[in-house]
């Protein structure tokens, strides 16, 4: 069912910061809006913020004090001192100049290779699996008409959420009456409180008196676990019996452990980790589980996570409620719905479009002779264009990293977010990038999915995403619930494909970036003066790195010393599969991705094919060890002997491939075969010889050739005949035999 979005509330998941100094203005004008459709007078609080990042882990200068190390910042600010002279930035020039060459943008118009439609975009088309259910409706006034307790009625009205969103009031009354769901809407629209909302409220009526674990939500990264924990903590502030946990890595074991013993009655995990307390903590488990809920489900079940997912869907109870949410559903999610959901509901709130009407898309097209300037590129930008509230996305962490010590030594205040970081620095630079401290939050696709960071203005692809669901995310961190924001994209000649994706699903709006050559060529050149302080920061951060693994590699052994009988008594930690398993899925999911951009996938087996087949070669073998000892010895010779017999056939196919041509010997006889048919021929008249075809005088070397030829051939005449089996008396096998020597005997 199509519905058009139209917000009247400033955000949905997101409220302007508190210390920013437009925010009473803009609280004013909303109110103003509302005055019609809520006559209720209202206070001037300022609503609060549903993110709060810089709870969940120590400080970084806390982190850096007992780890004995430095920070990023402190380096570049080291390595800005050794500079002979300050880098003069070509904005500053080009600022006062009237003859310099702005950057402009222009209508885009597709070249013509670009124009053909035959070429995979590796578009992630869906296909309708559910019909639009009948008497659903996409449209609320108020959360009162959703039927939700007054506890949340409240929490809501903190937050500053006054109308619900399309999603919203479709998903909330259905997932009250316990109904399996799989949503999906646009980013920016609401998706977490969709889910939060009627969880919350089916836990008013759960039975205290048995405390355990009965909701449990996953999510694909660790950033937006905090997110959806921050968020639940917020709704959740008016009902205090209900108590949340974070389960994710990077934070520490002990105290999720701890934590999780008192059964929580939220979980919020990424599956991993929650994978890892299932197996090695003591009385946590998931047997009253009555709600799973998967955050951008599509995800999860990318390289490395489908079959954690399957396991834990395999622990938790058949009986239960499942909600799947992303904004985008690919054919592995279909998959996951079969396995998991009973009878669902599809709810699409936007079944027409993806992209936000107050999205602007742009392109930089890089040719091929400007390939190696796309960080000039992005200077030029950054400085004239986008200037704040920027998000930058990276392909590599090196990439990330690289940008971060150029920003900082040319004094642009920027944040770096990749899995290179520890988590106090990853939850760290979120919260400097929330309260508006930097400008830039360079980041990998560890910030693509799910996190709703206030007040982005533009995203700017410094690499080109792999397919257009992981543009749809990028993008999806700009223009959310109402709001303007930009989206820039730098696309080589070698992502022409997603470039024809992206112009498909922006249509006529999509916009043309052109960046002034003046510039490009003048920020090239400040990279280029900067290329030694850059070789030195990472030189030294090499060092400390090198020195802290040393470090703990002593304290490691002091312990073991100190220590031994206590850490040998623990119980060792154990996996749902085995380090060779987890590598073949992983090779068999990677082989799986690579066929699946070269249009081959049918030909690859599947990761989920290949652990399936594994567990079943694993259960056969348990069942084996219950047999008796005789059976189980025969079993296990016979199998060595076929896996002997395959090396000796792997061996002999080797031997094969190195000698594929034919054997000296064999040489020899059909050149003797060959000499003799000609001269029958020549005595028969059939071939005159020509006269002046004299043979040539033989050379030393065809000498010693035709000797060795000679040598080789009655040397395998003589094998031959010691080969052959002497029968007794020289006699012939068909030779008669008296009957006489039987009657001596």
């Amino acid at each position: 069912m199509a519905t058009d979005f139209s917000f009247e509330q400033p955000s949905d998941e997101e409220v302007e910061y508190e210390e920013n100094d437009d925010s009473e203005e803009e609280e004013h004008e909303v109110d103003e809006d509302n005055e019609d459709a809520d006559p209720k007078p209202r206070t001037n609080k300022k609503p609060q913020s549903p993110w709060d990042f810089s709870s969940y882990s120590e400080s970084v200068a806390d982190e850096h004090s007992h780890r004995r190390t430095t920070s990023i910042d402190f380096k570049i600010s080291k390595a800005r001192q050794q500079l002979s002279a300050p880098i003069a930035k070509p904005i500053e020039e080009d600022s006062d100049s009237d003859d310099s060459e702005p950057h402009r943008q222009e209508e885009y118009r597709p070249d013509d290779e670009d124009g053909d439609d035959d070429v995979d975009t590796h578009v992630a088309e869906k296909k309708p699996f559910f019909a639009s259910s009948e008497g659903v409706t996409f449209h609320a006034n108020s959360f009162i008409e959703l039927h939700i307790s007054r506890p949340l009625l409240r929490a809501c009205e903190a937050l500053g959420y006054s109308k619900p969103t399309p999603i919203q009031a479709a998903c909330i009354p259905l997932a009250l009456t316990g109904r399996d769901i799989c949503g999906s809407a646009i980013t920016g629209s609401g998706k977490t409180a969709a889910f939060a909302l009627p969880t919350l409220e089916r836990l008013l009526y759960r039975p205290k008196n048995r405390p355990a674990i009965r909701v449990l939500i996953l999510t694909p990264t660790r950033e937006l676990a905090v997110q959806v924990h921050s968020m639940i903590g917020k709704l959740a502030q008016f009902m205090p019996d209900i108590r949340c946990c974070l389960v994710v890595g990077g934070l520490s074991t002990k105290v999720q452990e701890a934590a999780l013993r008192t059964m929580p009655d939220i979980v919020v995990a990424t599956p991993g980790r929650m994978i890892d307390h299932l197996r090695n903590s003591m009385s946590v488990d998931l047997d009253d589980l009555a709600v799973l809920i998967l955050d951008e489900a599509d995800r999860l079940l990318e390289l490395g996570f489908s079959a954690e997912i399957r396991e834990l869907v395999r622990l938790c109870p058949k009986r239960r409620q499942t909600m799947l949410f992303s904004a985008t559903m690919t054919e592995e999610v279909d998959d996951l719905i079969n396995l998991s959901l009973n009878k669902p509901l599809r709810l699409s709130a936007d079944p027409s479009t993806k992209r936000p009407a107050t999205l602007t898309e742009e392109v930089v097209r890089i040719r091929r002779m400007r390939e190696g300037n796309h960080e000039a590129v992005l200077l030029a930008l950054c400085t004239k264009t986008f200037t704040s509230k920027v998000i930058v996305f990276s392909g590599t962490k090196l990439a990330a990293h690289r940008l971060k010590i150029i920003f900082g030594l040319l004094g642009f205040k920027a944040a770096e977010l990749h899995g290179n970081l520890t988590q106090a620095q990853r939850l760290d630079a979120l919260e400097l990038f929330r309260r508006q401290e930097v400008d830039f939050l360079i980041a990998t696709d560890v910030a693509a999915r799910g996190l709703d960071i206030i007040g982005v203005q533009t995203v700017i692809n410094f690499a080109c995403p792999r397919d257009l669901t992981s543009y749809v995310h990028r993008v999806g961190r700009t223009a959310r619930a109402g709001r303007e924001g930009y989206a820039v994209t730098f696309v080589s000649d070698n992502d022409r494909s997603l470039l024809k994706a992206i112009v498909k699903r922006a249509g006529s709006r999509l916009k043309s970036r052109i960046v002034a050559e003046q510039s490009i060529t003048k920020w090239a050149q400040v990279i280029e003066q900067l290329e030694d302080q850059v070789s030195a920061v990472m030189q030294e951060e090499r060092e400390e790195m090198a020195l802290r693994k040393a470090e703990m590699e002593a304290n490691k052994a002091e312990n073991m010393i100190a220590h031994r009988d206590e850490i040998y008594s623990r119980p060792k930690r154990t996996w749902f599969v085995t380090e060779k398993e987890k590598k073949l899925v992983q090779k068999a999911a990677k082989e799986n991705a690579a066929a699946k951009e070269n249009g081959s996938e049918s030909k690859v087996m599947s990761a989920e094919h290949a652990e399936d087949l594994k567990m079943k070669e694993k259960r056969k073998r348990e069942r084996e060890k219950n047999l008796p000892r005789k059976k189980r010895r025969k079993l296990e010779a016979a199998r060595e002997q076929l896996e002997d017999e395959d090396d000796l056939d792997d061996v002999k196919d080797k031997t094969k491939k190195e000698k594929s041509g034919i054997s000296l010997v064999d040489l020899a006889y059909r050149r003797a075969k060959a000499v003799k048919a000609v001269n029958k021929a020549v005595d028969a008249g059939k071939i005159v010889r020509k006269a002046g075809n004299k043979p040539k005088p033989k050379s030393r070397a065809s000498e010693s050739r035709t000797e060795e030829m000679q040598d080789l051939f009655q040397n395998d005449m003589s094998e031959r005949k010691q080969r052959k089996p002497l029968h007794a008396g020289g006699k012939k096998k068909s030779s008669f035999k008296s009957k006489s020597r039987y009657k001596r005997r």
